[in-house]
């Protein structure tokens, strides 16, 4: 962050929930491509990435992504309430109405869409109106 600034930073987190009672972390970082357990704690990491000066992170939930079943609410809300840098939710978007869940509930900073937008089941714009009416600040 010295040649960049913070804001230009942004530190992509593959995370995953692991069943209560599992020896490994509760909601644990994924690496490789989010393929392979890192033993490593979500939120801890999330922290860490913070202190070394990232100025956003993009939090994708493997378990949600591609579902279209809703964000990881548990997930992306530990790590934004977690970290004073803005958060992103991705992996779940199936509706309108997860893009809120994910800004009012998980307290996300944004949220990231893909399939639903490639395969025109919801576009930009209407996105973006229902946000607006539901008093969410879009830009």
């Amino acid at each position: 962050t010295k040649k960049f600034s913070k804001k230009k930073i942004v530190v992509a987190i593959d995370g995953k929930k692991n069943p209560p009672g599992s020896p490994r972390p509760r909601l644990e970082v994924l690496i490789m491509g989010g393929e392979e357990p890192s033993g490593m704690d979500v939120v801890e990491w999330a922290k860490r990435v913070e202190e070394l000066g990232a100025g956003e992170i993009l939090l994708t939930s493997k378990d949600a992504d591609g579902t279209k079943d809703g964000y990881d609410i548990e997930m992306t809300k530990a790590v934004a309430e977690a970290v004073s840098i803005p958060v992103t939710a991705s992996g779940g978007a199936g509706k309108l109405e997860d893009l809120y869940l994910a800004v009012t509930e998980a307290k996300a900073a944004n949220v990231l869409c893909a399939s639903v937008f490639h395969f025109g089941e919801i576009t930009i714009p209407e996105a973006k109106k229902y946000l607006k009416a539901k008093g969410i600040q879009v830009l």
